[in-house]
């Protein structure tokens, strides 16, 4: 009886504070690796509820915008093209073109009440039309860009969260193996149900990535569009409106 107490006591004593610390926390552990599914879950959701919205807003965005694009170049008044852009609020394009046409509308009357022709307030007024369509672009670009972030956000971190309910969940199969029972049967089912932490992780991770991808190259396009068209709006201000 006296030996097998001290044989304990030696076991314990010989125990580091690590293995300590882990039986410890055994409690604990299998409540964290549900938490760990359920934020993986969580995030999986939001990302695919991200994709379905954002996948419609760009469709319709693309969409308008050559609608948009089609009346423009077709039109010869700005008015009518004006009345178009409000039917079309899903496009980029056409609320930049809102835009500077409200801007040069403000200078034009600006310059009907002042003296017609000045250098300086021609040049002043392109540049006022210049800072509006530029303004316009960088709201619609940071329209375009919400909630494609917390895609890449997912992409990056849900496979080290799925390790990290791995890691904990192969530490609690580990700690629970006793003396004599330290076979492939007893750790394997443990070891098991840790690795699907990892395959969560990895089920959000994939397709958060592949979408924030797809997207990113939707919107540079869009993005590409609007610059090219405030450019020629601008050269067409300066052409036929402010000279």
């Amino acid at each position: 009886m006296i030996e097998a107490i001290a044989m304990h006591l030696a076991g314990q004593a010989s125990e580091s504070f690590m293995i300590r610390l882990i039986r410890w926390l055994n409690p604990v552990m299998e409540p964290v690796v549900v938490l760990v599914l359920l934020l993986l879950l969580i995030m999986s959701a939001a990302c695919w509820g991200i994709i379905y919205h954002k996948w419609r807003v760009l469709n319709r965005a693309h969409a308008q915008s050559i609608e948009f694009l089609e009346t423009f170049w077709s039109s010869r008044r700005l008015d009518a093209i004006y009345n178009t852009s409000e039917k079309l609020q899903s496009s980029p394009i056409a609320q930049v073109f809102r835009a500077g046409y409200q801007e040069l509308s403000k200078v034009r009357k600006t310059q009907a009440e002042n003296e017609a022709g000045v250098m300086s307030s021609v040049m002043g007024g392109i540049e006022n039309v210049q800072r509006a369509l530029r303004r316009a672009s960088v709201a619609e670009l940071t329209h375009m860009e919400s909630l494609v972030p917390f895609l890449a956000t997912t992409g990056s971190a849900a496979p080290f969260i799925g390790l990290f309910g791995t890691v904990v969940g192969i530490m609690k199969a580990f700690v629970e193996i006793r003396p004599g029972s330290a076979t492939l049967d007893t750790v394997g089912p443990g070891i098991s149900h840790a690795l699907v932490a990892t395959a969560v992780g990895l089920f959000a991770a994939i397709p958060a990535v592949m979408a924030y991808n797809y997207f990113v190259r939707r919107i540079k396009v869009l993005n590409s569009e609007i610059e090219t068209f405030s450019s020629d709006f601008l050269n067409i201000v300066k052409r036929h409106f402010l000279k």
